[in-house]
């Protein structure tokens, strides 16, 4: 039985991570454990290169927590400035013991109230909360599930980026 570590206790990343390993090697018979561990990183990073690491710390982080496993991954959600708007996205870091996969979500830009929360010191989930009047979003459906009407919620948004970091795992002889 495969053991995937996943850097993050949350259920919707779990998930993500389920469902990604499942699409890209089905039938397979997984434990999927998520742990706390530190990004190293800002709360909410502010650029793609903090989010990058704060995805390959917590990975490298999960490596060393629980160094039994085969697969590593760390997902980290992020903003960055954009001329005088604010795009959000996250990072997936795949970690095995000969290998590492990542890949970025797609980008979608924040509405002004919601930028100026973060520019103001708040975390993205923690400023959806106050601007749709919702409690811990970023453990549901986070600000892509509502910004959608839940067409694509934040599980959905993160599957397809945990497909594409195991592409080098899939295809190992090209990696």
């Amino acid at each position: 039985m495969e053991k995937i570590v996943i850097a993050s206790k949350n259920p919707v990343k779990i998930n993500a991570v389920r469902q990604g390993f499942e699409k890209m090697f089905p039938g397979g018979v997984r434990e999927y454990i998520g742990i706390s561990v530190p990004s190293e990183v800002s709360d909410q990073p502010l650029s793609n290169d903090e989010t990058f690491t704060g995805a390959t710390h917590r990975a490298m982080n999960a490596q060393k927590e629980m160094s039994d496993a085969d697969y590593w991954v760390g997902i980290e959600g992020g903003v960055e400035k954009v001329g005088e708007e604010m795009e959000a996205f996250a990072w997936v870091v795949i970690l095995s013991s000969e290998r590492i996969g990542k890949s970025r979500t797609a980008t979608f830009f924040l509405p002004k109230e919601v930028a100026r929360l973060i520019c103001e010191g708040k975390e993205l989930g923690e400023a959806d909360d106050i601007v749709f009047q919702r409690n811990n979003s970023k453990q549901e459906n986070g600000a892509v599930g509502i910004l959608t009407d839940n067409v694509i919620d934040r599980t959905v948004y993160y599957v397809e980026a945990v497909v594409f970091a195991l592409i080098p795992f899939k295809n190992r002889e090209l990696y």
